[in-house]
């Protein structure tokens, strides 16, 4: 047996933190919209249902771009494709920020939608080559922290924006031009796989790390587009435990969003909370997901074996209880909201971290950007209802209507995962 390489363990840490690092930039020009918003409605006359629109159509065809680009993320280099995705996105962002009409500023920002697609599939193709299937819960639990610091961190920095400026395109300007910089710290640091750097497949390198014996067994190479096609059939759309996991995205993703989106709105709005602290409130949703992510991680790993189901299960029961618990107490207290929008975050951002794991390990690294992908598309839809649909409801109806409508549908996803428990078997979950 071979004595395992000392580089590969260097790499896989410079890929981990190098794709988390590129992802948080993704969400530096994506997530700061919410900040402008309360501004552009004032400054610019746009409704609600407006801005809802703007976020409906950048999700949907985020959604699809993810898909799309997942096909295409598995059969190329992720580190030129991910970092023209960033450029681009950031390029768009100067775009919005430049425009003076709703149209043109509805175009940069489905524009933007698109070259979204190009962050997350390529992460997933990294990690999956990088990592094992027996140690992605937490290893994709540690990179996903991106999300969440993302969101947060982009709430905090556009929180001191508006103070400093006063001006809502600036929330465009800066963190366009940190993605910017972003794109060019991708293309230094990352890589391809372990196979296209002469080092041996994942798999191979973790049972060397566990003291097994490799044996060395022929694969019989199939032509590139039979590969493609029956890849796809085989470890996406015929197995009924990827569409049962991506309509569970779907809820999960209808109440990530809907706070996401509109915490800021509504904490202003509806709380009288000032618009820069409803910023630095809103990102305790984020920041404190983080432990929400790691807890979920280690809980699929270490106590149930790898069945990242259950542990969706019960993180989608506290979250359908938090959202009750936060419609019933009325509360102006900044404390007490910051307390509820925390809780909400470490119980909705485990399983939207723990859905692609789960994806991925069923669909293995030959199609996981391409399943992942196809659960993005189930997550973005939910932006009709995120969008265009909780502007419509809050400004027809009230808050409150939109609270119940997320309870019903943090209990639709917490039923999705009862059923993915016989769904997904088990050797396919670890």
């Amino acid at each position: 047996m071979k004595p395992v390489n000392k580089s590969y363990e260097y790499w896989r840490m410079r890929i981990l933190y190098t794709t988390m690092f590129g992802y948080i930039f993704f969400y530096f020009i994506r997530k700061n919209i919410s900040m402008a918003m309360p501004l552009m409605e004032s400054d610019l006359g746009i409704s609600k249902q407006e801005l809802g629109l703007f976020l409906t159509l950048h999700g949907l065809l985020y959604g699809f771009s993810r898909f799309t680009n997942g096909i295409i993320a598995d059969r190329v280099n992720p580190r030129w494709f991910m970092a023209a995705g960033l450029f681009l996105c950031a390029a768009a962002n100067f775009g919005f920020g430049m425009s003076n009409t709703v149209w043109l500023m509805g175009i940069f920002w489905v524009v933007n939608g698109w070259f979204q697609g190009m962050g997350f599939p390529p992460c997933a193709k990294s990690i999956t080559h990088w990592f094992a299937a027996e140690e992605r819960g937490v290893k994709f639990s540690i990179w996903n922290i991106s999300h969440s610091l993302g969101a947060g961190l982009v709430f905090l920095l556009n929180s001191g924006v508006i103070l400093l400026f006063h001006d809502w395109r600036y929330c465009f300007f800066i963190p366009g031009t940190i993605a910017m910089l972003g794109a060019i710290f991708l293309f230094e640091r990352l890589r391809d796989s372990p196979e296209s750097m002469g080092l041996d497949p994942v798999e191979n390198y973790y049972a060397k790390k566990q003291g097994k014996i490799i044996k060395e067994t022929d694969k019989k190479i199939e032509p590139a587009h039979e590969r493609l096609v029956q890849t796809l059939y085989k470890h996406v759309y015929s197995n009924p435990a990827i569409w049962i996991i991506s309509l569970a995205n779907f809820f999960v993703y209808i109440v990530r969003f809907s706070i996401l989106d509109w915490a800021p709105t509504f904490l202003k709005q509806a709380k009288g909370i000032d618009l820069a602290q409803s910023g630095m409130v809103s990102s305790c949703y984020e920041l404190i997901g983080v432990v929400g992510i790691l807890c979920g991680g280690l809980l699929m790993d270490k106590v149930f074996q790898g069945r990242g189901s259950k542990v969706c299960f019960l993180y989608m029961l506290g979250c359908t209880i938090t959202l009750g618990l936060f419609w019933w107490t009325d509360s102006s207290s900044v404390l007490v909201n910051a307390l509820f929008l925390a809780v909400l975050g470490f119980f909705i951002y485990g399983p939207q971290c723990l859905t692609g794991v789960i994806i991925a390990n069923v669909a293995t690294k030959k199609a996981a950007a391409a399943a992942t992908g196809l659960a993005g598309i189930f997550g973005y839809m939910s932006v009709i209802v995120t969008g265009w649909g909780v502007g419509f409801i809050a400004e027809k109806y009230d808050w409150s209507t939109v609270f119940l409508y997320l309870i019903g549908a943090s209990f639709m996803a917490m039923l999705m995962f009862c059923f993915a428990l016989n769904a997904v078997a088990p050797e396919q979950d670890v």
